[in-house]
């Protein structure tokens, strides 16, 4: 069973409280997502760190229910 947006949104936002986030069904098929998330938690982080924070925040769901997600993450300006 597919996770929905606002699963995937309550999870990074559980893991990075301070967390905004934005999630876009890319197939209308619940399965491909992009997300958005802006947090001050990824400062003086790379790129692929903040990628693993979110990774972490899915709880293990990416590439199972939650098949493909392209990220983009950055820090508040």
């Amino acid at each position: 069973m597919p996770m929905d947006a606002s699963e995937i949104e309550t999870l990074i936002k559980e893991a990075l409280p301070d967390a905004k986030v934005v999630i876009r069904d890319l197939a209308g098929d619940g399965d491909h997502f992009a997300a958005e998330v802006v947090s001050e938690s990824f400062r003086g982080k790379s790129r692929v760190q903040q990628h693993q924070l979110v990774y972490e925040a899915l709880q293990g769901n990416m590439g199972g229910e939650l098949h493909a997600l392209a990220l983009q993450t950055s820090v508040p300006e």
